[in-house]
């Protein structure tokens, strides 16, 4: 098999039924900064980060509503994968941020170690990484 050639961080976009709600629940709660938010008067469409995780949110009209996975089916409950090699920490910091915001940091029967965070409009993002739960060693 050749090598492929490699590509950057992906930064998928969520209908959100309120921008500025959605902003402050990534900035304030989980320490996401606004890299991007347009136009500036009234903006519909904003671009989060933290490190190389990005995540675009735009408000579409109140008639198009956000449709997180958990709404359409209960074994696909996350809609983001976020990869973080230092789950732990990074709870604990959120923690301190927003107390009982993220579900405690816990190690999953798929191998997975990290914790899950819902977002205003229901979204989940799960931070963690593999190689930590009962399933890691193979």
């Amino acid at each position: 098999m050749s090598e492929a050639t490699p590509v950057g961080p992906c930064s998928p976009c969520l209908i959100v039924s309120d921008l500025v709600r959605a902003i402050g629940h990534y900035r304030d709660g989980l320490g996401f900064d606004l890299r991007y938010s347009t136009p500036a008067e009234a903006p519909f469409f904003a671009l989060i980060g933290r490190g190389p995780a990005q995540i675009m949110l735009k408000e579409v009209a109140p008639e198009i509503a956000p449709q997180p996975n958990a709404g359409r089916h209960p074994h696909s409950i996350w809609d983001l994968f976020v990869y973080c090699e230092e789950p732990d920490a990074l709870w604990a910091e959120i923690e301190a941020r927003a107390p009982g915001l993220a579900a405690k940091v816990a190690d999953r029967q798929d191998g997975l170690r990290g914790f899950d965070v819902a977002d205003p409009d229901g979204y989940v993002t799960f931070f963690g990484a593999p190689g930590a739960g009962p399933d890691a060693a193979g």
